[in-house]
């Protein structure tokens, strides 16, 4: 891929890398020397620049902060075994936000400043791509709502930028999960396929009374019956039962169409697994984990790739698995790993050079 824009850049006087070990750094706290800005602003997208990663200035009246019309997406850049940078299927998270753009009633964000914008910008901070084992950069794009003025409707003014955290390992530890039943994520015709800000936002109390149990995460389901299985906490979930890999469809458009699912999605039947997009109930699952058909259950997201359940609760049962006999799972993370740091072949074409 070919940069096709050149996008004035503003360089910081001293890079604050000098002094940092880029090693097993905790997810999400520090950021790279520059970000990407961009403005939309009377039907068309200007003031295209990188520039010091900085503060921003805003009104108290900035309709994102009343209104919520605020999207993003997170993806990642790694580096093969001879030290080149490499972004794992950005396309696919441009094609994403803009989706989430037009069901949010924003702009969508031409390919030049997002595509291109982005190779520019981790080409710029490529020397914060941690070079060891399981880090990354983790690319953060971004859009929120500019108008200063207070009235319910949609913005005619626009910031898109782009941001940069290099993070160690995300080794999180297998999973305890609380199937919901009383608070809801998303409901058909609403904006659970999008990323949209408040999605997350509107899923922390639930979240916060399943700890306050005991429990890591929850497990939404469908809002009029309960029964029928979306995500696990922010990522997709996978139930490995007997030689079928079954994860809930999208057609609903309450589930985010998540690029690691998609990925997980291609190994799994390189694996000869049969997978199945489709309504997946609770009363299935309990009846596979009876007749001990449920070998597996794993979410998956950009955050930790693949990450185990140990156990699920679900009314007054309680499923516990043996993840030390697991084998889909890890495998799936190690190849994922292997794909996106060049030790292994990359026959999708999932890995864009930096160049």
């Amino acid at each position: 891929m070919t940069t096709a824009l050149s996008i004035p850049i503003v360089p910081v006087a001293q890079s604050k890398l000098k002094g940092l070990l880029l090693e097993n750094l905790p997810f999400g706290k520090y950021f790279s020397d520059h970000m990407l800005e961009a403005d939309y602003v009377d039907g068309k997208w200007t003031s295209v620049s990188i520039r010091p990663y900085a503060s921003l200035s805003l009104a108290p009246s900035v309709a994102a902060l009343h209104y919520g019309q605020a999207i993003f997406e997170g993806l990642k850049a790694y580096k093969d075994q001879q030290s080149r940078p490499f972004i794992f299927r950005p396309h696919d998270h441009f094609v994403r936000f803009n989706i989430s753009a037009e069901r949010m009633q924003m702009p969508t964000v031409p390919t030049e400043i997002f595509m291109d914008g982005m190779l520019q910008l981790v080409k710029l901070d490529q020397d914060w791509i941690p070079a060891f084992p399981d880090h990354s950069l983790y690319i953060r794009p971004l859009m929120f709502s500019t108008d200063e003025v207070i009235g319910v409707r949609p913005s005619d003014s626009y910031k898109f930028m782009i941001f940069l955290s290099p993070t160690g390992p995300y080794y999180s530890a297998p999973m305890r999960i609380w199937v919901e039943e009383k608070y809801v994520r998303a409901v058909s015709g609403g904006v659970g396929y999008a990323k949209a800000a408040g999605n997350y936002g509107g899923a922390m109390y639930a979240t916060a009374q399943a700890k306050l149990r005991g429990y890591d995460q929850v497990l939404w389901t469908d809002p009029d019956e309960h029964k029928y299985v979306q995500e696990c906490g922010t990522m997709n979930v996978f139930f490995i039962i007997g030689n079928r890999a079954i994860t809930p469809g999208l057609k609903e458009g309450t589930i985010l169409g998540g690029i690691t699912r998609m990925s997980v999605m291609t190994l799994l039947q390189g694996m000869g697994l049969t997978v199945e997009e489709r309504k997946l109930g609770m009363n299935e699952i309990l009846d596979a984990f009876k007749s001990g058909e449920l070998r597996e259950v794993f979410g998956t997201g950009t955050a930790a790739t693949v990450s185990l359940i140990k156990e699920l609760c679900y009314k007054e049962e309680i499923l516990q698995f043996d993840i030390k006999k697991w084998e889909v799972a890890p495998a799936l993370k190690e190849k994922l790993a292997a794909i996106r740091e060049g030790e292994l072949a990359d026959t999708h074409g999932w890995m864009v050079p930096v160049i």
